[in-house]
């Protein structure tokens, strides 16, 4: 009911724009998306379809045939571009045959390759859609991708890099063209590269600093995170081994032993018993945890089924004890709702000690963990946590035109920011939706979520490293 009202809101609304603005009942199109529309389109339909809402997956599959089109010019993020158009596309695909779908993902695809042209390999993270022709791929000064202007002195960021493999390797393999995920080792381009360089340079105490030089191959500067600019690197390692059907093993090595540098290094806990994931500055510990680290609890259990019998029940324990100190940042809040980081210091655990932190704006990473951790071990906790998560939502984000992210997690008369953000349709619906189903529903076998929720099948037939 939840994802039929967000949809038919924005449908009414904002259809074709990238977001709704549900208090002012427009739409949003931003500039993350390099002049491509429709974001939240692409971004519901595998949860439109999972839900069996047939009549609102076919508007939406109407929107993709007649209207979304990929022939726009505009500077995109290749990390947001991909895994929520790509991996949107390529997760409808999967579950409806419907070739559109593939069509659309392999031409957006192509049009994601020039990043890849810079001296080592590294994309930069940001692609114009536009401006190129097929001597972009093989002239490295094309000037068709950058780095953002924030990012540390042109460098490209660790998250968004690391975040390419689930959906590239699918596009290869759905293409024949391996230039998406260089098996052909003549190429310089694609995904197995990215690890080589990695492979390569030094990692400080084992650890994965978030920025690093396209041009150099090297560092920019130590700061390690397991939230935001960091996530979905870990993420997508240990999934890069599950999609393989564990065949991948360099992908569980790396993902071993990043996991027991961050659990040297990062993992810490408050005095009041709570274990959280601290941030690394050039070797000094900021004690925060963004709720984007909270997806961590999830995935450190989802690696922990495959560890050895010794190891699996340690990782069992630290993924239920981080997921219990994101639910602690939720239930010590006014709303029940979580904000953007929380913090271990001066008396404080769990919670935001800065205005600029206390907003919650729909995001998925906490339920995602409970989704993981009652799949994993069925303990009715975690049904009753995304129930007090509905719960919340209906109270404080729903408005008269959809569901909006909120200012301050700490009130109970919130303002309300105006957006209602596509991946809350992609990720925080689906994995509230998964939670109370049975476990075949997408079961964990089968299927690897990528870093926005979509759905990619477990190769069960032919890996190739």
């Amino acid at each position: 009911q939840m994802m039929k009202f967000a949809w038919d809101s924005y449908k009414q609304y904002a259809l074709g724009k990238n977001e709704l603005r549900p208090l002012t009942k427009n739409g949003h199109v931003g500039n993350m998306f390099g002049g491509l529309r429709g974001a939240t389109v692409v971004d519901a339909l595998d949860t439109l379809y999972i839900m069996e809402l047939e009549e609102e997956f076919q508007e939406a599959k109407k929107w993709v045939e007649k209207s979304f089109d990929l022939n726009v010019n505009g500077e995109a993020s290749l990390f947001e571009v991909n895994i929520r158009y790509i991996g949107g596309l390529l997760a409808a695909y999967y579950l409806t045959g419907e070739e559109v779908f593939k069509s659309k993902a392999l031409e957006l695809g192509e049009k994601l390759l020039p990043a890849f042209n810079t001296p080592t390999g590294i994309p930069r993270g940001v692609i114009n859609l536009g401006r190129q022709d097929t001597r972009s791929l093989f002239s490295p000064c094309s000037g068709m991708s950058w780095s953002w202007g924030w990012a540390s002195a042109g460098s490209s960021i660790l998250a968004e890099f690391g975040t390419l493999h689930l959906e590239f390797l699918h596009l290869s393999e759905l293409s024949g063209n391996p230039v998406f995920a260089e098996k052909a080792s003549t190429s310089q381009f694609g995904v197995m590269n990215i690890r080589k360089v990695l492979n390569r340079v030094e990692k400080p105490q084992g650890l994965y600093p978030n920025f690093l030089s396209p041009v150099t191959g090297n560092w920019v500067q130590h700061h390690v995170s397991i939230g935001g600019l960091g996530d979905s690197f870990y993420e997508y390692l240990i999934k890069s081994w599950l999609m393989s059907d564990k065949k991948d093993s360099e992908a569980k090595k790396m993902y071993d032993d990043a996991l027991e540098a961050i659990e040297k290094h990062l993992v810490k806990k408050s005095a009041g018993g709570l274990t959280y994931i601290a941030e690394w500055r050039g070797g000094i510990l900021d004690h925060k945890m963004g709720h984007l680290a909270c997806f961590s609890g999830g995935m450190i259990a989802l690696g922990a089924e495959h560890a050895g019998e010794e190891r699996k029940q340690h990782y069992m324990d630290l993924a239920a004890e981080i997921t219990n100190t994101c639910h602690e940042s939720y239930a010590r809040s006014d709303t029940k709702l979580g904000p953007e980081a929380f913090r271990f210091d001066a008396g404080t655990e769990a919670m935001a000690t800065r205005l600029s932190e206390r907003y919650y704006i729909l995001r998925p990473e906490v339920v995602e963990s409970y989704m993981y951790m009652w799949r994993l071990t069925h303990n009715p906790k975690y049904r009753q946590w995304g129930w007090e998560v509905v719960k919340a939502l209906e109270k404080h984000c729903r408005v008269e035109a959809g569901f909006s992210g909120i200012r301050d997690v700490y009130t109970t008369t919130p303002t309300h920011d105006n957006m209602q953000q596509s991946f809350f349709l992609a990720e925080t619906l689906k994995y509230l939706y998964l939670l109370f189903c049975e476990d075949d529903v997408l079961s964990l076998d089968d299927w690897v979520f990528n870093t926005e929720a979509h759905p990619l099948p477990v190769n069960h037939t032919n890996f190739k490293a």
